[in-house]
């Protein structure tokens, strides 16, 4: 029996030297290649053909096309009954794009029943760069002036494609969630990726979508591949956006 391999890239090799999709492994499910660097170019490339990064310290790049793909389409955010009536007087605030550094931070640091972190020094440095051309994100959550959840990702065209978050206080992940709905669906993103299901994800609305249904919807999300830069310029508090039910997101 032939074992199955995948495809080795190297860092001289064009950003579009990935193979198709439809090659990746099944087990470990969405395994497509490994080597190549984390150049910008390369990135967003990656990006827009269903293709992302994941690997731990020591390890060449791992490149990943899972199937099916967990996604979350921005107006269909659910928010619980119950979270929402703990918002109406909360003291919590999120904004755009303040702290990027401090949330990919926190996001890379050890967390409980968890030893190290995928967010390797040489992940942020690439995610930083992407943030500094304007392409990577980040939604901050805020009590007071002390950031306890967040989130950071990249947009492209109209997807959104979430990398990490991180909650150091109840639901403040599901918040920062629920903020970013709100300027993807003002602007008609199509979709937000968020790569790999959990229950957390689950709760707030996210599907599995086959990868070929993927694949076709980000060929049209991300055609133009524009940068997206009308995030809200000032901090928001949780409780005002809660009495905005005309927003879709809130819904």
């Amino acid at each position: 029996m032939t074992t199955p391999r995948i495809a080795w890239i190297s860092q001289d090799d064009p950003p579009e030297a990935f193979p198709d999709i439809t090659a990746a492994l099944t087990e470990p499910d969405g395994l497509l290649a490994a080597g190549g660097d984390l150049a910008p170019d390369r990135l967003l490339y990656a990006y827009r053909r269903g293709v992302f990064p994941w690997f731990d310290s020591g390890q060449p790049i791992l490149w990943w096309s899972p199937d099916p793909r967990c996604v979350m389409i921005p107006d269909s955010i659910h928010m619980a009954r119950r979270l929402r009536r703990s918002m109406q007087n909360s003291a919590l605030a999120f904004s755009f794009n303040t702290a990027f550094s401090a949330v990919v931070e926190a996001c890379a640091a050890d967390r409980v029943g968890q030893k190290g972190t995928w967010i390797t020094d040489e992940m942020i440095e690439a995610y930083s760069t992407l943030h500094g051309q304007g392409w990577a994100h980040s939604v901050e959550i805020w009590r007071d002036d002390e950031l306890v959840g967040g989130l950071y990702g990249l947009a492209i065209g109209k997807a959104f494609f979430g990398e990490s978050m991180f909650s150091q206080e109840s639901n403040a992940s599901k918040i920062a969630m629920w903020a970013l709905c709100g300027p993807l669906v003002r602007h008609r993103f199509e979709i937000l990726d968020c790569q790999v299901g959990s229950p957390h994800l689950t709760s707030l609305g996210a599907i599995l979508m086959p990868r070929s249904e993927f694949a076709a919807l980000l060929e049209r999300a991300c055609d133009p591949a524009t940068k997206f830069n009308e995030w809200p310029q000032n901090r928001i508090q949780v409780a005002t956006l809660l009495s905005l039910d005309s927003d879709p997101a809130l819904q």
